[in-house]
């Protein structure tokens, strides 16, 4: 495979991936597996991931990849067969902001029940669980986050339960605090993040959006809380530093 040439899938520079779609018929097991032998390979280098900081929430510590894409590349060449672009392995500046709101303002999360919708990493949870939530689930329908989840959460210490499940078609959400970082970046995808969105605001739960102006924000369902300044550190952007909205159901 020609890593030099391998891009992100539906994406173009500063525009993000398609990320929350289908589920990936992938056991769990064996990502998690995979993932834990990753971690614990020798060895340093472009396709290897660290336990490093996030630049944007220092308190949060997560297995990033050096460079996504090379990564991808390895792990494709070594399994023989195609894999799920590892958008986990990259802090996304909309959970970026979304993470340092939460440890900013605990009392968001503090002793609530906390979803993470389309979670990546779980940066997002984990900074929620820190904030003090009695129940943080992270949802996202990749094995490969899932996994990310559990060994991100294990090195930060917190509990996290991570959840596998396509959950935009549900009715709403048990969760008191909904938070999505970076899941307006696609049309068809909008599409069907923002009715689930309202349903669970509908539903009582309160709901917390992170968006770097992807090109898919409605100018009527969402006001703006915060905006923060965030280093980008994922592929495929067009400036180091990116500015970044949260945002609530009006």
């Amino acid at each position: 495979m020609r890593t030099e040439t391998r891009r992100w899938p539906e994406c173009r520079p500063g525009r993000g991936p398609l990320r929350h779609t289908r589920p990936v018929n992938r056991p769990r097991v064996d990502a998690l597996t995979e993932l834990e032998r990753e971690i614990d390979a020798p060895g340093d280098g472009l396709d290897r991931l660290r336990l490093v900081p996030t630049p944007f929430v220092p308190e949060v510590r997560l297995h990033l990849a050096e460079d996504a894409i090379v990564w991808w590349a390895r792990m494709e060449a070594s399994a023989g067969h195609t894999l799920p672009p590892p958008f986990w392995a990259s802090a996304w500046a909309g959970g970026q902001a979304l993470a340092r709101h939460l440890l900013d303002h605990p009392e968001l999360a503090a002793g609530r029940r906390v979803l993470d919708l389309a979670a990546g990493s779980g940066l997002v949870a984990i900074a929620a669980a820190l904030a003090g939530a009695t129940q943080v689930v992270a949802n996202d329908v990749d094995p490969y986050a899932v996994a990310a989840v559990t060994v991100n959460a294990r090195a930060n210490r917190v509990r996290v339960q991570a959840s596998h499940q396509d959950l935009l078609d549900d009715d709403g959400t048990q969760a008191d605090l909904l938070v999505a970082g970076d899941v307006l970046y696609d049309r068809d995808l909008a599409g069907r993040v923002l009715p689930y969105l309202r349903r669970a605001a509908d539903g009582g739960a309160q709901v917390l959006v992170g968006d770097p102006d992807r090109g898919h924000l409605p100018p009527d369902m969402l006001e703006v809380v915060a905006s923060y300044p965030v280093p980008t550190t994922e592929p495929s952007v067009d400036s180091p530093v990116r500015r970044v909205q949260v945002l609530r159901p009006r």
